[in-house]
């Protein structure tokens, strides 16, 4: 059996219909299902069992042994959510319990850590161990993510294999249900469709211009190939950056958008808002030279490519992958 946690969500409804499309049908979905709008996305997928999240621990003791890998995808993903104590039921202490029993029953074991941990990029955006302890992300929620990952390069008692997966700016089909936390290229499509044109945030730094922002942007169809690779082939335990490795400008996947939809090219910018201004990250881009040593070499989406599957095969068609 394989577990996904966060399995009616975004990136694990997509991992399932991958692991589905490689064969895997034992597949044990894990989740809170009482969350509506999440219905579509595990419609047609091959699970043996839904398991809420509150009762999948106890579960887990009475499976343990038959478990034969596990990808911990599900967390609070809100980065405007301030209230740390959701963060450190949600995703640490829920986090560490899903790691602990993985060692216990030395079961392999990714889990999705997040660029988020990465803040400003004073540090740079390199998935070095050593800089860990010193990152300061720019919200609870990256903090959360960040003390997990402090928190298991710590551990002795460890899987037989694990990885944290840092994610960047992931978009793709199956994130209908997310709201204002959906990607740009979710609210690009739909607000150019009601308005014909794109509201984008000015630049209020002077090293880059209004629409430059750079965002290190991978298309979910590449993020599971990286998932499924790590599955496989399970190289060094470790944290990993999962990005393209090339950041885009937020100009870049509008006109992408535009293009996509056949429309003519309007954007407008408008002020950041003064409350986030000072937390406003004007670059990301994935170190993606780890990942590429243990031997991946599949090349990744390009902006243009994916932009325009996600928007005429999904968003356009109201499908899932």
């Amino acid at each position: 059996m394989i577990v996904v946690t966060g399995a009616a969500g975004f990136i694990g409804s997509c991992l399932i219909s991958r692991l589905n499309q490689d064969g895997f049908k034992d597949i044990i979905a894990v989740d809170d299902f009482q969350k509506p709008g999440k219905e579509g996305n595990l419609t047609g997928k091959s699970v043996i069992e839904k398991v809420d999240r509150n009762i999948f621990f106890s579960w887990f003791l009475k499976h343990g042994s038959d478990i034969e890998f596990v990808f911990h995808i599900g967390a609070r993903t809100d980065t405007t959510e301030f209230n740390v104590e959701v963060f450190n039921e949600l995703n640490l202490g829920y986090s560490k319990n899903v790691f602990t029993l993985c060692a216990q029953y030395q079961i392999p074991l990714v889990y999705a850590s997040s660029a988020a941990t990465y803040g400003m990029g004073e540090f740079g955006f390199k998935d070095d161990h050593e800089i860990v302890p010193q990152l300061k992300p720019l919200n609870p929620y990256g903090e959360s993510k960040n003390n997990f990952d402090k928190w298991v390069l710590e551990k002795d008692e460890i899987p037989p294999f694990w990885a944290g997966m840092k994610f960047f700016n992931v978009y793709g089909p199956n994130e209908y249900h997310k709201g204002r936390m959906a990607s740009v290229i979710f609210h690009a499509c739909h607000q150019i469709q009601d308005t014909s044109k794109m509201r984008l945030f000015k630049s209020h730094n002077p090293e880059y211009r209004d629409g430059e922002q750079l965002r290190d942007f991978i298309y979910v169809k590449d993020v599971v190939n990286v998932l499924m690779y790590m599955m496989r082939n399970q190289p060094s335990p470790g944290l990993y950056n999962l990005g393209t490795g090339k950041a885009r400008t937020f100009k870049d996947l509008v006109s992408a958008t535009f293009k996509a939809l056949n429309k003519q090219e309007v954007i407008e910018f408008i002020d950041t808002p003064a409350d986030i201004r000072d937390k406003y990250q004007y670059f990301t881009q994935a170190d993606m030279s780890k990942l590429a040593a243990t031997g991946y070499a599949t090349e990744f989406t390009s902006l243009e490519e994916g932009v325009h599957d996600y928007i005429t095969n999904y968003l356009l068609k109201k499908a899932y992958l």
